[in-house]
């Protein structure tokens, strides 16, 4: 990036930890000062913290020049001050996709977390968004994190290959040919301390709900692996069905998560006063005529981690993803041989990387080396942003047009769930 001017990035009111973790390291081609606008409150306090963590420690510190303005008027602030020249945005869902707007308008690039939008009358919004983009020559992109996670890259690298997996065919949607399940835990560690969210959070017409926040990573995942490099479009897109419950939650562990006694009034309680957060969902929709369902969940707490679960059926194999208790594998079924397959362009393509025989299908052996981790990821994302930067003033066609059938997906889906459902 030498032939690149120096990005300099600003923070607009951080309300999510992602934020924090796109300066974990320091980045080149990047100016060390990074500008920070916020209004008072414990958001932009914990944001700051976590920067201040990230420069203290013992092994490879930080050294961001963090300049923060915190005042009631921060947009206005930003707006006329305009430092930088990219924005970095994770938090404030309902939101986002406005602020977005005002940032492309004033000449930013944006940077932006998942989610865009979390209803569907804002779908318009990521439209003209991207219109917008494209007229003032500015990239505006969305951290999928996920697609730098070593187990979706193989199994998108046997999925694209046709000899060995074939082609996923349109199916009537009894029997998904996707299916995938996605569980969070609220309670959780990140960057060594205990995660706090912010009592909005469980708010979902502030935050979305799992499909709307998490669930964006596996529609984008499902768009990616389906059809790679490929343009998705939102009429490839069919829902079927979507349903929605709640996760149960103590005030005890309500407390825990957000450093909060008072208890929202926004959230519903159950006869022995336990917090119902209606953040699950299930939706089942076809792309392109592929039966695909997806689960996502919110547990107060996962003993074993966050868990990953991700099966693609073709006609000649099937690739499956399985995170329980550990980092995730990956497995291979192919038809009813019990010869070893042939995956030597994967071996190829990932030195280290092995398949062996595990019962009857086989799994992937993946070296350390190549688990960067869902922190790193962010680190990576960031650094294909910038890549995007230095070579092109545009998103390829593929990328603009699958935004819009992810956020469609997300988001059309949404009448499908104003009735919940409790399990």
């Amino acid at each position: 990036m030498t032939d690149m001017p120096s990005v300099q990035f600003v923070t607009i009111d951080p309300a999510h930890f992602h934020a924090a973790l796109v300066h974990k390291q320091m980045l080149p081609g990047v100016d060390r000062c990074v500008h920070v606008y916020a209004p008072p409150g414990p958001d932009v306090e914990m944001h700051l913290q976590r920067m201040q963590a990230f420069a203290g420690r013992s092994d490879n510190p930080t050294h961001w020049d963090v300049r923060a303005t915190v005042a009631p008027d921060f947009m206005q602030r930003f707006l006329h001050e305009k430092p930088g020249n990219v924005v970095v945005l994770a938090g404030r869902n309902r939101t986002k996709i406005d602020t977005m707007l005002q940032c492309v308008e004033a000449g930013y690039h944006v940077l932006a977390d998942k989610p865009w939008i979390i209803r569907r009358e804002d779908f318009p919004k990521v439209e003209r968004l991207l219109a917008l983009a494209a007229e003032k020559q500015r990239i505006v992109f969305d951290m999928m994190t996920e697609r730098f996670e070593i187990t979706s890259i193989l199994q998108r690298e046997i999925v694209r290959n046709r000899m060995l997996f074939g082609t996923i065919r349109p199916g009537a949607g009894e029997q998904p040919a996707v299916r995938m399940e996605s569980v969070h835990a609220l309670k959780k560690m990140v960057s060594g301390q205990p995660l706090r969210r912010p009592v909005s959070f469980f708010n979902i017409h502030e935050q979305g709900d799992a499909l709307a926040d998490v669930g964006t990573h596996l529609v984008d995942l499902v768009q990616w692996i389906i059809s790679p490099d490929e343009p998705v479009r939102v009429s490839d897109v069919d829902i079927v069905h979507c349903e929605r419950w709640p996760t149960k939650i103590t005030p005890q562990d309500f407390e825990a998560i957000t450093g909060s006694t008072a208890l929202p009034g926004f959230l519903d309680r159950d006869a022995e006063g336990n917090l119902l957060y209606p953040g699950n969902n299930r939706i089942v929709y076809r792309l392109r005529g592929v039966p695909v369902e997806l689960i996502t969940r919110w547990d107060v707490v996962c003993p074993e981690g966050d868990t990953h679960f991700a099966t693609f059926i073709g006609p000649k194999a099937t690739i499956e993803i399985c995170q329980a208790g550990g980092p995730p594998q990956v497995f291979l079924r192919a038809g009813e041989s019990k010869r070893t397959p042939d995956v030597s362009f994967v071996l190829r393509k990932f030195p280290g990387v092995k398949l062996v025989p595990d019962g009857k299908e086989f799994r992937f052996v993946i070296p350390d080396a190549l688990r960067t981790g869902h922190e790193a990821h962010f680190q990576e994302v960031t650094a294909q942003f910038l890549q995007h930067l230095e070579s092109s003033t545009r998103l390829p066609e593929w990328e603009v047009s699958g935004l819009l059938a992810k956020y469609w997906t997300t988001a059309a889906a949404g009448p499908g769930r104003q009735a919940d459902t409790e399990k």
